[in-house]
């Protein structure tokens, strides 16, 4: 309660405004200059602002209060507001919307002894360009009541399109050759001369899945050993997934961990807004890059 709130009450209870003010520490003056606002009910703009704040947090209701203020900002926009980023970031702080605290990480890559010779043909060029060109892959782990879950990617650099993904209680290389498998079968097989590239653990070397990559037509880039940013986008994305689902709830079994984790895929192929891509999702970044090679193919005939 605020001191002019308490001298409002002392003054509905019969009390001289003079003495409870003096109680209360504040001005007369300055009581009854509260007391005209608070009376006179909200203003438009104060209004405006409670409307705005209901929107975000819709907003992070329908991303499981996963947005940080500039993905909300961004959100507002697409949306139709007209609001500046400051304005976001203070709302959200006054009205505790806030984006999540991250943990320590745990290590899923085994080095492959006696590797072969891999080139890095990536090469930290990360920016998102045509879909394609180049996909990433990696592993990360899930703790569940009963044991470990684990969870391997394939990620298109392009666009950020997670392509393909497996679940299982291994790490064996049949976890990545599953997901690379979905990945491939989402493009329709269109994948000879694509780059896969991926750190430099044991199965991802291992000559099985090599072997995928060879009948796939995939070239094979590999970054350097024990340089996570050789696969930035890769680590970003267990970042992400762990940042919003996977730290904030506990998962009895892996049936209820694979469950919400492929919720979590699917909203953030079709509706997370990626910073990156200038805060559209993936799905729709690609559609907007084939829809502007079409148009261009048409002027330019």
């Amino acid at each position: 309660m605020t001191r002019y709130r308490w001298v409002d009450d002392r003054k509905a209870e019969g009390f001289p405004v003079r003495p409870a003010c003096r109680v209360a520490q504040v001005s007369t003056s300055a009581y009854y200059a509260w007391a005209g606002r608070h009376h006179r009910g909200p203003t438009v703009a104060e209004l405006d602002e409670a409307y705005l704040v209901n929107a975000m947090l819709d907003i992070q209701t329908e991303h499981d209060r996963t947005y940080g203020w500039r993905r909300m900002t961004a959100a507002l926009r697409r949306a139709g507001w007209l609001v500046n980023h400051k304005k976001i970031a203070r709302l959200m702080r006054e009205n505790r919307i806030g984006a999540l605290l991250r943990r320590r990480k745990k290590r899923t890559t085994i080095p492959a002894p006696n590797p072969p010779v891999v080139p890095d043909l990536v090469e930290r060029r990360f920016a998102p360009t045509a879909p394609d060109v180049a996909w990433c892959g990696d592993i990360t782990y899930v703790r569940t009541g009963e044991g470990w879950l684990y969870l391997a990617s394939v990620l298109d650099l392009g666009s950020r399109n997670l392509l393909g993904y497996a679940m299982a209680d291994h790490m064996r290389t049949d976890l990545v050759t599953d997901a690379l498998t979905m990945a491939v079968g989402i493009r329709g097989g269109k994948t000879n001369g694509i780059a896969f590239h991926s750190d430099r653990g044991s199965q991802y070397l291992s000559a099985d899945y090599r072997q995928h990559l060879a009948a796939f037509g995939m070239r094979q880039s590999a970054g350097r050993t024990g340089q996570c940013w050789d696969n930035a986008v890769a680590e970003s994305l267990w970042s992400s997934i762990k940042r919003e689902l996977l730290h904030r709830y506990r998962w009895p079994t892996r049936a209820a961990a694979r469950q919400a984790i492929f919720a979590w895929i699917h909203r953030y192929n079709r509706t997370r807004l990626h910073s990156s891509l200038g805060y559209l999702p993936p799905v729709e970044y690609e559609q907007q890059y084939h829809h502007n090679r079409t148009v261009s193919g048409l002027e330019a005939a």
